[in-house]
């Protein structure tokens, strides 16, 4: 099934409530804002009109992809998540062993990816290469400078 949605129980959650907000209350918003727009006169030439039917269509378009990955998730149970393998909703200590330094990340799934936060996704190269591996195993990673090695250093189930 290539539209699976990989997803922790904390990442549904956070979609169904980006879902809740923006079918309850930012659609509210935003057509309040066409119907003030509207009334300013001839839409050929409102911005603020052209501004709020913009963000209707970010808005809409949010909304579908969001049930999307809902309707498409696979959501890792809690009681699913170890601390033998690697798995999502697991934070992993990778030691480098060509440069020797070690570095922590926690795997999610795509929609829940934030890098800058060492959140990855189970579909990126380092996420793809760890998932379901052990302490101890060693994982060749492809990356666009170059193929890297890593040692899984320790796994640890991440509590919310």
């Amino acid at each position: 099934m290539s539209d699976q949605v990989m997803l922790t129980e904390e990442g549904f959650e956070k979609l169904e409530n980006e879902l809740d907000y923006l079918e309850n209350e930012k659609r509210r918003e935003v057509a309040k804002r066409i119907k003030v727009a509207r009334e300013f006169g001839d839409i050929s030439e409102n911005s603020e009109y052209d501004d709020a039917k913009n963000e209707q269509a970010f808005v809409e378009g949010r909304i579908k992809e969001i049930k999307n990955m809902l309707n498409n998730a696979h959501v890792v149970k809690d009681e699913e998540i170890t601390d033998k393998k690697v798995n999502l909703g697991t934070q992993v200590m990778l030691h480098n062993l060509d440069s020797d330094e070690k570095i922590r990340y926690t795997l999610v799934g795509s929609a829940e990816a934030d890098p800058l936060n060492h959140k990855i996704s189970n579909e990126s190269p380092i996420g793809k290469s760890i998932l379901g591996h052990a302490i101890g195993d060693q994982v060749k990673v492809d990356t666009p400078s170059g193929q890297v090695e890593y040692e899984i250093v320790s796994i640890k189930k991440v509590k919310h």
